[in-house]
């Protein structure tokens, strides 16, 4: 079974504009509502492509009742620990030519609903697979991730890791399963400009010395290369399309790559079932359906 956490769920209120102008009043020519949250991101993607999962993670108030509900319609399985007080964030992503997203902060989760989640995660067994995907609320430690690959270490997870800086590089030593940073994320680790594949290529292999067994760089436009743990180099170019939204598409190449890992245990076959969901993302309105994922797979070598 594959599992997601997601500590800080959102609704992200999608509003199209023909311009903004701020300080004036604007019109919406278009507005939509989805359920997000990296995590989420994950497991919706996942459902779409009929690989079941179960999203855990933390909601509150009545915006976090309306994620439930969303993603029970879906017919996405969860688990989530409902928080005593505070409200699930709502996002406000503006789409008038460029992409402006205004994110809110999220419900503090108090250590007892932290403890129901460790709890949670104490049940998972050989063979099940983790995602954990973005940032974390404040009132968190730094070190959550690094606190739940300790507490799975030796029980034969596989953990995915998709995150930014210290939350990525900590984990390292615990040997995760797969880690997804995208090309300038990785630049930013390594404190330099990654201008090549190349250059980009050696920066994987210093996160896949320190410890990740499979690292996955997306380079939007450009594709994406893998270093799996048998030592091959795989790179793949993004297939083409026009893209329109640029949300949770890299939450998508990891649902699309444990999608395509668990049906053909083949680093290659992965990495392509990645790249094509990703995209299928990123040239929609929405989450890549498999219909579309399948398509862009059909035409990628």
């Amino acid at each position: 079974m594959i599992y997601t956490v997601t500590f800080n769920p959102a609704i992200d209120y999608v509003v199209h504009m023909s311009s903004f102008e701020a300080g004036s009043v604007n019109r919406t020519t278009e507005e939509q509502l989805q359920f997000g949250g990296k995590g989420i991101n994950v497991s919706m993607v996942l459902r779409n492509l009929g690989v079941e999962n179960i999203a855990l993670g933390f909601l509150a108030g009545f915006t976090g009742r309306a994620v439930a509900q969303g993603l029970a319609q879906a017919g996405v399985r969860m688990d989530f620990i409902e928080l005593p007080a505070g409200l699930t964030r709502i996002n406000v992503k503006i789409k008038a030519g460029r992409e402006t997203e205004i994110n809110g902060q999220g419900p503090d989760i108090p250590a007892q609903a932290l403890n129901g989640l460790f709890e949670k995660l104490s049940r998972l067994r050989q063979g099940d697979y983790l995602v954990l995907a973005g940032s974390i609320p404040a009132s968190l430690p730094d070190d959550i991730y690094e606190q739940i690959l300790a507490r799975l270490d030796g029980h034969g997870v596989q953990v995915a890791v998709d995150a930014e800086r210290d939350l990525l590089c900590n984990v390292l030593a615990y040997r995760p399963f797969l880690i997804k940073p995208n090309h300038l994320e990785l630049g930013a680790i390594l404190g330099r400009e990654l201008r090549t594949d190349e250059e980009i290529r050696q920066g994987a292999a210093v996160l896949q010395q320190r410890g990740a067994r499979n690292v996955l760089v997306s380079m939007a436009a450009k594709g994406a290369i893998l270093l799996d743990e048998t030592g091959r180099y795989h790179k793949i170019f993004a297939p083409e399309g026009t893209v329109k939204n640029s949300v949770g598409a890299g939450d998508s190449m990891v649902a699309g790559f444990l999608a395509g890992w668990l049906e053909k245990r083949d680093y290659a076959h992965a990495l392509k079932m990645g790249a094509a969901t990703g995209s299928a993302t990123a040239f929609s309105d929405g989450l890549a359906t498999k219909g579309a994922v399948m398509k862009l797979f059909q035409n990628l070598p």
